[in-house]
């Protein structure tokens, strides 16, 4: 194909223009990350597991296939397309300039590969397309225009080249152009800019699930204002594609209320395009409502879910770390929550002698050294009525199994919901007192029944100091499972505790527990997909929620699977069902902790 003269320098023109529109905004948003200050604890270490990450998810698209398989795998060849057509867009305006580099062998094959493969993107958009504007699931939020400008360009690009590829001429030439061109500068105007910047979101990654980064200095409260973003959250939010996969599964958002962890992301990218990464403005105001941030349960279903690589929990905990750290929270369950911290050592606010008097009564050890684990109680096992007794079944299975353990003389709340509502002064408290007092005991295996506790003690305190090991209950006993009598007959439903399963990844050990009580069911959404219970966050010490109650919206799909028995394993999970359950069904299923089936086969 020859090219004239004029038609060369119009073709460098558009080019040049294609380009500069491109640069003038996405020039602005990487000026706006890299101006925002660095992550303190990043790290690339380790390297192979950012380079599979890479793979997995952005080369191989496994993760936006495996939570929607046919959206997902719609999506899946687009990307691909764009890989596949980036030698095939290179030769293209190589041959406007006369320098075809295709024209051979292997080109002739590519090219014949790309055809088909331009078939599959066409398929692909058209179903994307027809999803977005006529399925048009609640989760995507509102119609765009420009989505549907996008997926006719794409559309576009498939065709012509197609034509191109079949029938030849200049016409399917320069149409193809056009839509190159056209395409470009708006990639980094709409939220197609995902396109240039997640693979890199991705591969930045904070390294681990939920991480929590440290603050630095007397200066630093958490993300309180623009100051305060660093480049990643800044990244993150610039990588948002707006496809509704964290609402989908949102609990909050679910229940009717003001939180959307889609509007999370996109609030921060909106305070970056309005006032930058150094205003002294506050985050939480106009972009982002500070009654939302303190409306998610950390469930961590967002952040699971994310095809392009957000970490939606550090925001969301750092926002509510800067408002609380500079006071700008005002709320009276969370006073009296943070006052009980301080004073009491436990959530609930008793006086640390119903602890003792509960120790005396079951006739627990105290912890000297020689027994081999320290079983930690927490706030529910040491406090709560229903908790205690998930305790003393869990005691008598230890017992059985000939295990030697004792607890902690003095013991306060690890912290967790100080951690999670972003009071850094009381967690660091406890934390440290906590560290001493193991410390002290010369503990050296914990475990325990509150999933919560086991996150706060093995990841959050290494902030001040290296806890013993710990391992939750599930996991203990499932080890021993051929030793623990059975009693078959019972159907029970296992519900996973959000931080038992996406925080610790452990999903088989305490179904192998609830199964000494019969068949084994999972709900409508199990495993990585677990509905929360609602009492994540610290909102279970923070009054009645608004909307629908989580925990009811979870009992229901529980009570539907028709089981006898609700398996739990976690006492804050038994405690947001114990009423739910009671209040979706006339014949609500019996609640059981794991611990609870595994000790009445012994007891019987």
């Amino acid at each position: 194909m020859f090219f004239s003269l004029p038609e060369k320098i119009l073709l460098a023109a558009a080019m040049a223009a294609a380009a500069y529109g491109f640069w003038m905004r996405f020039g602005k948003v990487l000026a706006r990350i890299r101006a925002a200050k660095p992550d303190a604890d990043f790290s690339l270490d380790p390297i192979a597991k950012r380079v599979w990450d890479f793979i997995w998810e952005v080369m191989l698209q496994a993760k936006v296939i495996r939570e929607r398989p046919l959206p997902g795998l719609a999506h899946a060849f687009v990307f691909w397309g764009f890989c596949v057509f980036g030698l095939i867009t290179l030769n293209h305006f190589a041959t406007g300039f006369g320098w075809p580099f295709l024209n051979n062998w292997f080109g002739e094959a590519y090219e014949v590969f790309a055809e088909y493969f331009g078939i599959l993107v066409s398929i692909g958009i058209t179903g994307l397309f027809i999803r977005r504007f006529f399925v048009r699931p609640k989760w995507l939020g509102e119609l765009s225009i420009e989505s549907g400008f996008i997926a006719l360009l794409i559309l576009t690009l498939m065709l012509t080249y197609i034509g191109g590829f079949l029938f030849g001429g200049k016409i399917y030439w320069w149409a193809h152009t056009i839509a190159l061109l056209a395409f470009l500068p708006l990639i980094p105007h709409t939220k197609h800019l995902h396109l240039v910047i997640s693979p890199v979101t991705v591969f930045l990654s904070r390294g681990s699930f939920s991480h929590i980064p440290p603050l630095v200095g007397d200066e630093d409260f958490g993300l309180d204002t623009g100051k305060d973003l660093t480049k990643i959250v800044a990244l993150q939010a610039y990588s948002c594609v707006e496809c509704g996969r964290c609402s989908e599964h949102c609990p909050a958002f679910n229940t009717h209320k003001i939180l959307d962890p889609k509007k999370i992301a996109l609030g921060v990218r909106g305070y970056l395009n309005e006032n930058g990464p150094r205003s002294d403005q506050p985050l939480l105001g106009p972009f982002i409502s500070q009654e939302a941030a303190f409306q998610c349960t950390t469930c961590g279903s967002c952040e699971y879910q994310c095809p392009v690589g957000i970490e939606h929990l550090p925001i969301i905990i750092g926002l509510r770390r800067g408002a609380v750290n500079t006071g700008k929270w005002e709320d009276d369950y969370g006073t009296k929550l943070f006052l009980a911290l301080e004073r009491n050592g436990n959530a609930l606010g008793f006086s640390s002698a119903e602890r003792d008097k509960f120790i005396q009564k079951q006739e627990f050890p105290i912890f000297d050294g020689t027994q081999e684990y320290c079983l930690w109680l927490g706030c529910m096992g040491g406090y709560d009525p229903q908790g205690r007794e998930i305790i003393a079944s869990f005691a008598t299975v230890m017992k059985h199994l000939g295990t030697t353990f004792g607890v902690l003389k003095k013991e306060r709340c690890t912290g967790d919901p100080a951690r999670r509502l972003g009071n850094d002064l009381v967690f660091q408290q406890l934390a440290e007192q906590n560290l001493e007092a193991l410390k002290q005991a010369k503990v050296a295996k914990i475990v325990s029944i509150c999933p919560h506790c086991v996150r706060t003690i093995s990841t959050d305190w290494k902030d001040y100091g290296e806890a013993p090991p710990i391992e939750h209950h599930s996991e203990f006993m499932a080890r021993y499972v051929d030793k623990l009598p059975r009693q078959n007959g019972a159907k029970v439903v296992f519900h996973d505790p959000c931080y038992l399963g996406r925080y610790r990844g452990s999903y088989e050990q305490p179904r192998t527990v609830a199964a000494l009580a019969g068949e084994v069911v999972d709900p409508a959404r199990a495993r990585e997909r677990s509905f929360c219970c609602g009492a994540g966050g610290g909102l279970a010490f923070l009054g009645e929620e608004k909307g629908d109650r989580v925990s009811h919206t979870r009992a229901k799909e529980l009570a539907a699977t028709g089981a006898s028995v609700v398996g739990a394993a976690c006492p804050f999970c038994n405690t947001m069902f114990r009423d739910a359950l009671a209040a979706v069904s006339d014949a609500p299923p019996k609640l059981l902790d794991i611990a609870q089936i595994a000790a009445a086969a012994i007891q019987k």
